[in-house]
């Protein structure tokens, strides 16, 4: 079947609709701001961003659809066969930088690619996911958030939980440092596989269920009481989240190559953040056992009832 760029278009609209109404619902306090830009090469977006709100210190969630008749570098680096093609790209991309330390950041993507060829089939595909970076780790909300992962796309193949978790594990990597950037989730990308009708069906359950994925542990970690010591390693480890945006991740390169608008392309930053020269937490602290336990390769989603008890077990001292 070819691709229907109308239902895509018309899905992510939706999407983007729904993921904003349910954060302003969480928040209670702040509306979303709506920004509708053009881009002059081609296409253009509705970028919304919620700032300040009792929940959460920013939540930006972006949808665009621009093209263009030359592909960036960082689009045809490993597909050169797309060279010189006109294309097109959908996509919704959120981040939400929580206030509360002990409430995760989250990241989630859903998008669309095709390159045109007059004498030829296009070259399309899907690619998307979510991945949760948490500044104090919880093996509940883990287990939770890979449960939900797992649970969306087991449908469209079996083998399909385990690829995509380790795709994310890969990906969410900072190289130069040597560790995830967080706990991890699914990911996938250049994805046709199954055919237009079954992958963007795909695509629809991993948007769907990123609500129920991080609206529950937002709503058991909100209220947890926190001190400015907390907040300070809030701050440090957002640093190494700027980190992975700015160097290693591809959406932003390609953003900012392609010449898309940088204040939706950079909307994944948060507000606030501090670096220090060499910091390492003190041993047996909370801070210690996010690296010591969460920043480790880990099957949250099929984990024992004893292997969550012994995780749990040095949080509890």
């Amino acid at each position: 079947m070819s691709p229907d760029l109308v239902a895509v278009k018309t899905y992510l609209l939706d999407l983007q609709e729904r993921i904003c109404a349910a954060l302003a619902n969480e928040d209670g306090s702040a509306p979303f701001r709506e920004d509708l830009w053009t881009r002059p090469e081609g296409g253009g977006g509705r970028t919304r961003i919620l700032a300040e709100g009792a929940i959460f210190e920013k939540a930006g969630v972006a949808f665009s659809h621009v093209h263009g008749h030359q592909l960036p570098p960082s689009a045809t680096a490993h597909r050169p066969e797309l060279a010189g093609r006109p294309w097109e790209a959908l996509g919704v991309s959120l981040v939400i930088h929580p206030r509360n330390p002990h409430v995760p950041t989250s990241h989630a993507n859903v998008r669309f690619f095709i390159a045109h060829d007059n004498n030829a089939a296009p070259i399309w595909w899907f690619g998307g996911g979510f991945d949760l970076t948490p500044y104090y780790g919880n093996v509940a909300d883990s287990v939770h958030w890979h449960q939900t992962a797992r649970d969306a796309v087991a449908p469209f193949g079996s083998s399909l939980p385990a690829r995509f978790k380790k795709t994310c594990d890969d990906y969410f990597f900072l190289k130069h440092r040597a560790e995830p950037r967080g706990v991890g989730g699914l990911f996938y990308d250049d994805f046709n596989e199954l055919g237009f009708d079954q992958s963007f069906a795909l695509t629809r359950a991993v948007g769907d269920a990123f609500i129920p994925a991080y609206l529950p542990i937002v709503a058991r970690r909100k209220a947890t009481p926190t001190t400015e010591a907390e907040r300070q390693w809030q701050l440090y480890r957002r640093g190494r989240y700027v980190e992975f945006n700015l160097v290693w991740d591809r959406g932003t390169h390609f953003g900012l190559q392609s010449g898309g608008r940088t204040e939706s392309i950079l909307m994944s930053l948060p507000p606030l953040v501090r670096w220090d020269y060499a910091h390492t937490p003190a041993p047996g602290s909370a801070e210690a056992r996010l690296h010591e336990i969460f920043l480790q390769p880990r099957d949250w989603a099929n984990l024992s009832a004893a292997e969550i008890a012994a995780l749990e077990s040095p949080l509890s001292k």
